[in-house]
Parts: C-alpha cells; sequence; structure tokens
C-alpha cells in the first residue's frame, strides 16, 4: 500500500476538504487533481429498480427526470427507492484521459439533524451503486461494475441537539467509494441508489440524507509524462551500470563476495522497479497497474532495508563472521517477513478490486482495525528499523576511528592513501545514512497520507518534486554504489609506496571506496598494521 511507483495516489490528503466548503484548486505542484462534484437526484419511474437497466445522466440531451430535493420528491409521491444519485465524470466539455493513471472516489454524505430521524449509533449505510462507461459523448453506456456495498457513518453534531438546530448538518468523514487501476475511457457515470427496506431495516437510522457528494482525484497528466520520461531515462542508466559491474567482478580471479553480491541484487530489484511498463497503461486497460506498482516497490523496498543491514555488517572490523547470508538472518528475516505482511494485506484490497473497484478493507469495523494497525506498526517499525541502522554505522565508525592509530607509523605515501580511502568510505556512510532517512520518512508520510480521511484532517503537504526527488536519490544512490564498489584492477603494493625500502610483500589488494577483498574491509587494516609493524 505504499505508493512511489504511482506515487501520487499518496499525496490526496491535502485536497481533501469538508464537503460543505467550497471546491478547492489543486496547486500546479501536487502530482494529483480533485474534482468536486453534487449528485444530480434522477427519478426512476420504472416500480421495481431492480428490474431497471437504464442509466441516468444528470445533464446533457438525454438527462434524467430530476428533483431538487426529498421535500419536491415527498411532494410527487416519489418514494426513496425510486431516487437515484447520478454523477458525470468528468464535468461537462471534459474528457478523461489514460494519462490519469488512476482514479479514487471519495464519499461523502450531507445529513440535516431532525429531532423525529436522528443518526444512530453504529449506523450502516447500504448503497448500490453502478458504474458505466462510454468514449462517445452520444453513445450507449456500457456497464463496468456494480456492488452492493456497506459503509458505516461516523457523524458528529457539534451543537446541542435541540428543535432550534434542526436542519445544521451532521460533521461526516469522509468514506472511500471506489478505486480504478486505471482510466483507459473518457466518459464514466456512476448511478448511487440508497435502498430502503423497513422489513430488513436497510438504511433505517441514518438520518435524513439531503445531498450526495464525490470527490474525483486522478494524476495529473503533465506529472505523469515526467514521471515515464524520468523512467525512460534512468532503466538503460542503472542497467548499463549493472552490467559492466558485473563484469569487472567476472574478470577477478576470486569468486563475488556477499557485499558484491547484494549490491547487484539491489541494481536488478532498483531495475526492476525502473521499466516503465506504465507506457502499456496509456494503450491498454490494464487494471492491475497499482497492484503491480505496489509489488515492485515492496521488492526494491525490502532488498534496499536487506542491503543496509548487511552493508554495515560488512563493514564491522571486529566482526569474526563475515561474507555469508546466513549471518544476517536474525536482521533480514523479520524485514522479510513485514514485507510478506505488507503484500499479504494490499493483496486483501487491491486484488479484490480487480472485480470490484467498490470494495474496501476500511468500510468494516474490523478491517478499519486492521488497516489502522498495519499502518502505525509499519510507521513504528520503519523507525526502529532507522535507529538500529544508525547503532551499526556508530559502531563501524567507532571501529574506523581505533584502527587509524596505525596510520602514523606508515610511510607519507600510503598513509595519504589511506586517509583518503578512510575519508570517502566515511562519506558514503553518511550519504548510506541520509538516504535511509529519507526513505523512512518518504515511507511513514506515504503511509499516513494514504490512511489520512480514515482517522481525521491530519495532513501532510506533499509535492511533485518529493516523490521525484525521493525516486532520482535512490537510482543515484545505487548507480554510485556500483561505480564505487565495482573490483578495481590498480594494485597497490609495498612497491608502490616512494621511499619505502623496507617491505615488498606485494600484497594484491582490490581497492575502491573501501574494500572488496575476499576477506572484506579489514584487510586494508591487516595492511596497516603490518606496515606499522616494520
Amino acid at each position: 500500500m505504499v505508493v512511489c511507483e504511482n506515487p501520487s495516489r499518496s499525496a490526496v490528503s491535502e485536497i481533501l476538504r469538508p464537503a460543505r466548503l467550497a471546491p478547492t484548486t489543486t496547486p500546479r505542484s501536487n502530482p494529483t487533481t480533485a474534482i468536486h462534484y453534487m449528485a444530480t437526484k434522477c427519478v426512476d419511474n420504472v416500480k421495481s429498480h431492480y428490474m431497471s437497466k437504464k442509466w441516468f445522466m444528470p445533464w446533457g440531451p438525454n438527462h434524467c427526470d430530476k428533483v431538487r430535493d426529498f421535500d419536491e420528491a415527498t411532494a410527487k409521491k416519489i418514494e426513496a427507492n425510486n431516487i437515484v444519485f447520478a454523477v458525470h465524470i468528468p464535468m461537462p466539455n471534459k474528457e478523461m484521459s489514460p494519462w490519469f493513471q488512476f482514479m479514487l472516489v471519495i464519499l461523502q454524505f450531507d445529513i440535516a439533524f431532525k429531532m423525529y430521524n436522528q443518526i444512530e449509533d453504529g449506523a450502516v449505510v447500504t448503497v448500490d451503486v453502478g458504474l458505466a462507461y462510454r468514449d462517445d459523448s452520444l453513445g450507449e453506456w456500457t456497464e463496468m461494475a456494480h456492488s452492493i456495498e456497506q459503509r458505516k457513518l461516523s457523524c458528529n453534531f457539534t451543537t446541542p441537539k435541540t428543535i432550534d438546530n434542526e436542519g445544521r448538518y451532521y460533521e461526516c468523514d469522509l468514506m472511500p467509494l471506489m478505486e480504478l487501476g486505471c482510466v483507459f475511457h473518457k466518459y464514466y457515470l456512476l448511478n448511487i441508489r440508497l435502498p430502503v427496506s423497513d422489513h430488513k431495516k436497510v438504511n433505517r437510522g441514518i438520518g435524513e440524507i439531503k445531498d450526495i457528494r464525490l470527490v474525483g482525484i486522478h494524476q495529473n497528466g503533465g506529472f505523469t509524462k515526467v514521471w515515464f520520461a524520468m523512467k525512460t531515462f534512468l532503466t538503460p542508466s542503472i542497467l548499463i551500470i549493472m552490467i559492466w559491474y558485473w563484469r569487472r567482478i567476472t574478470m577477478m580471479s576470486r569468486p563475488p563476495v556477499l557485499l558484491e553480491k547484494v549490491i547487484f541484487a539491489l541494481g536488478i530489484s532498483m531495475t526492476f522497479i525502473n521499466i516503465p511498463v506504465e507506457w502499456f497503461s496509456v494503450g491498454f486497460e490494464w487494471t492491475w497497474m497499482l497492484l503491480f506498482g505496489d509489488i515492485r516497490q515492496g521488492i526494491f523496498y525490502a532488498m534496499l532495508l536487506s542491503f543496509w543491514i548487511i552493508f554495515c555488517g560488512e563493514h564491522l572490523m571486529d566482526q569474526m563472521e563475515r561474507n555469508r547470508f546466513s549471518v544476517y538472518w536474525k536482521q533480514v528475516g523479520p524485514i522479510v517477513f513485514g514485507s510478506f505482511c505488507l503484500f499479504i494485506f494490499d493483496m486483501c484490497e487491491r486484488g479484490v478490486q480487480l472485480t470490484n473497484p467498490f470494495y474496501s478493507i476500511w468500510a468494516s469495523d474490523v478491517g478499519t482495525e486492521l488497516a489502522m494497525a498495519f499502518i502505525i506498526v509499519a510507521g513504528i517499525c520503519a523507525c526502529l528499523y532507522f535507529l538500529f541502522l544508525c547503532f551499526m554505522v556508530f559502531q563501524v565508525f567507532r571501529n574506523i576511528s581505533g584502527k587509524r592509530t596505525s596510520l602514523p607509523a606508515m610511510t607519507k605515501a600510503r598513509r595519504l592513501h589511506y586517509e583518503g580511502l578512510i575519508f570517502r568510505f566515511k562519506f558514503l556512510m553518511l550519504v548510506t545514512l541520509a538516504c535511509a532517512a529519507m526513505t523512512v520518512i518518504f515511507f511513514i508520510i506515504s503511509q499516513v497520507n494514504e490512511g489520512h480521511w480514515h482517522w481525521g484532517d491530519y495532513t501532510v503537504q506533499v509535492n511533485s518534486a518529493f516523490f521525484t526527488g525521493i525516486y532520482g536519490m535512490w537510482n543515484l544512490y545505487v548507480f554510485a554504489l556500483m561505480f564505487l564498489y565495482a573490483p578495481s584492477h590498480k594494485r597497490y603494493g609495498d612497491e608502490q609506496s616512494s621511499g619505502d625500502q623496507v617491505g615488498n610483500s606485494g600484497e594484491d589488494i582490490q581497492l575502491t571506496t573501501t574494500i572488496t577483498h575476499v576477506d572484506g574491509p579489514t584487510e586494508v587494516y591487516k595492511m596497516m598494521r603490518k606496515e606499522a609493524q616494520e
């Protein structure tokens, strides 16, 4: 449920406002656009609406018969079961586009307070909703989905419940209505019914609903093009450096060490998330793109978090066992397990939405508690992970500082070489820590924004630069790792030390930013200690 693959899906928080406020204008810097809709009350003259296959248009040449409000419907003896709330997406004289990538529709009821018809505790609204599409403004509507859903009302009345306050509106929370994984068609039509049945106690105790308002959210087409172009440019860049990196490793006489394997695996996961398969979503109706994007990003997250643990562990100079993946199972195991849990949770919602776009795990009490627990636990675990990573980096720096005591006994040329080596390594560790901090912040903000309308108006402002910046940072970091850690063919033996007449041991050590010798980074310190003794 994290969104960098479709990053703007999580940036909806700043554009959702209470429904009775004036529609807001989405800033240009936001990757998403929100459009506010007021449902039109259409009249279905068929006695049994279950037999009606007609689609009701709110405007246009074939618009439906309308009523302004329920008082007019009562005066005309029109029953509630014959009222259809119709919403056309988008607005008149506009078209939807595949460049919008996805469509999220949020629902809110305008419910007036009445002494004789108050909202009961735990009230649930049953919604009979249908979705249709067409690509010609005068063509016939084709049904895309139909479902009967339940949404729990969460409304507060802030003033005293007296006769004098009748007609005032409840403050009701927003509810997810629909999510489409692609916007392939030009026009969409929603027909919403609120069936009433006294015998089955359907839609009883939900107050006096005056209007239904919707907020349609989709990705900005301009941002989508920039996003696709960025992916298209970065994919060959990472692929080329990854091939070059592995070629340099295979040229070595020794087998690749664990750190080199993990860096290569990180490059593969970065390439996997970079591949711009989204270009096909412009020409094909691939509704599974959101789920596929979440899976790709989940794999990259798991690989990146595991890499940082192994990266720091391989540079702990006092660690006896090294260059074996089994050494890190206690740290990597929880990361893999957490990623698997998030995948199962995502499948429970996104997987079902492939066949029923109106489904939401937030619709039930159990689903809401489970979803909230996942988001909160995920945020806490991300913070704990970062603290643990900081502790590992601190240990690495402390061990490096202890080894620097060998430097003064070296010749000037070798001392300067190793001082530069250690400086570059420390710089890379600090860059790693900064990248980890930004990744954790991005993850938490994504989770908070995605679940924001379920817990209140606490929002975090984000824009396009934030998403593209994080994505670019990941690519630059992976590129730098493979470039700097590719085995060098330069040889630094004792003969390279000008004026060094003592040792000609001729150790062959592969140097990059740090040491990627088969014995790991401590080889440089072994050589430093030997030179100091000589």
